[in-house]
């Protein structure tokens, strides 16, 4: 990609506002048959929203820009009908965001024999509008506890580790993979 036209995350696409799930159509459920008990039913999307919005701890899979994937634990929050995370844009995450915003975020439980696992599969656009920002700042000190308190300054959030993107990424597809009796695969596509 030429670096004269090479998105950089100060610049990536901004999102001001999320979808908000609440105006937005429900995405197509379905259950697939071939990696599901004869038994088992198609989640519904509110489910997996409510796991997403109380899970701590995401992975978050990006793309390097010769191709290679990298993955990290972080923290995000569930809002407006997306997750949001942020990154120093020093960072390998928010350099590999500015050239691909195509992401992966998984969360779930470690355990094989029970839980749901999620799969949210989307594109990381910047969050920069500080009204937002703000509302933001706030899920995560509800979230997370005051030690993740951050101010909002320059369209990014600021912290003890100094300045920090915000991106939202809105469910494209999301797969949930129920372990135990019954196991199944539902798939949500908005």
């Amino acid at each position: 990609m030429d670096p004269r036209t090479s998105p950089d995350p100060h610049t990536a696409p901004d999102l001001h506002t999320a979808p908000d799930p609440r105006t937005s159509p429900d995405p197509q459920t379905t259950l697939d048959p071939r990696y599901s008990d004869p038994k088992a039913a198609a989640l519904p999307w509110s489910d997996a929203a409510a796991r997403l919005a109380a899970a701590e701890v995401f992975w978050l899979t990006t793309v390097r820009p010769e191709g290679r994937p990298h993955v990290t634990p972080l923290i995000a929050v569930w809002s407006a009908g997306a997750l949001h995370f942020c990154t120093g844009p020093d960072e390998r995450k928010a350099r590999n965001l500015a050239e691909n915003p195509s992401v992966v975020l998984t969360t779930g439980s470690g355990v094989l024999d029970e839980g749901l696992d999620l799969v949210v599969e989307g594109e990381a656009a910047r969050v920069t509008d500080e009204d937002r920002l703000r509302a933001l700042a706030e899920a995560y000190v509800e979230k997370y506890g005051p030690d993740w308190r951050f101010e909002v300054r320059d369209g990014a959030f600021v912290g003890d580790g100094g300045t920090a993107l915000v991106f939202a990424v809105a469910p494209r597809t999301v797969f949930g993979f129920a372990k135990g009796e019954p196991f199944g695969q539902t798939r949500w596509r908005f």
